[in-house]
């Protein structure tokens, strides 16, 4: 693998921060679902949320199917809750062109993991069937059900639960790569 090469490719489309993980180190666990399932206000109202996303033992497999993965570390401050939306579409475009790009430079099984839900359309169809952006509709993290706390600080990266909408936020996307 050309490590140097998508690292160009990661820079290009400003995902600078970023570490090489083997697969084996992405946590997936059944309490993320749950987490999804009894909580989420935007639980069944995306085509890339539970319910419409494959049991936690099928995204636990998905992952055996990879050596490597690069965890994309975003850091933002938002000083009001309507700034989100638009930076979160901005970067999941650019996240999307990398996962473009990657697969163009050869690597076929390249795939995005978000670090949220697809979010492309203002009115999401709420199922795959119906989704208007299935070319570019991907599933956030806690959909896989990736322990993205667990994974982050295992790989050094810093993550913590945030009381107030003032405090940094970190996120993390993968790209799975082969």
């Amino acid at each position: 693998m050309d490590r140097e090469r998508i690292e160009a490719l990661l820079v290009e489309q400003g995902c600078a921060d970023f570490k090489w993980i083997k697969s084996k180190q992405i946590k997936v666990a059944q309490w993320v679902r749950f987490k999804c399932l009894f909580g989420c206000p935007a639980y069944g109202k995306s085509g890339t949320c539970p319910p419409n996303m494959p049991p936690i033992g099928e995204c636990r497999e998905f992952f055996t199917e990879y050596d490597d993965a690069v965890i994309i570390h975003f850091q933002k401050s938002i000083e009001k809750k309507e700034e989100y939306r638009p930076w979160s579409r901005e970067a999941n475009e650019r996240l999307l062109e990398l996962e473009r790009r990657v697969f163009l430079a050869g690597y076929y099984k390249a795939f995005l993991i978000s670090f949220e839900a697809c979010g492309q359309c203002a009115d999401c169809a709420a199922n795959r069937l119906d989704c208007l952006q299935k070319k570019g509709a991907r599933p956030g993290a806690d959909a896989m059900g990736i322990d993205v706390y667990a994974t982050a600080r295992g790989v050094g990266y810093p993550i913590q639960v945030l009381t107030s909408r003032r405090e940094t936020m970190n996120r993390y996307a993968f790209l799975m790569v082969e």
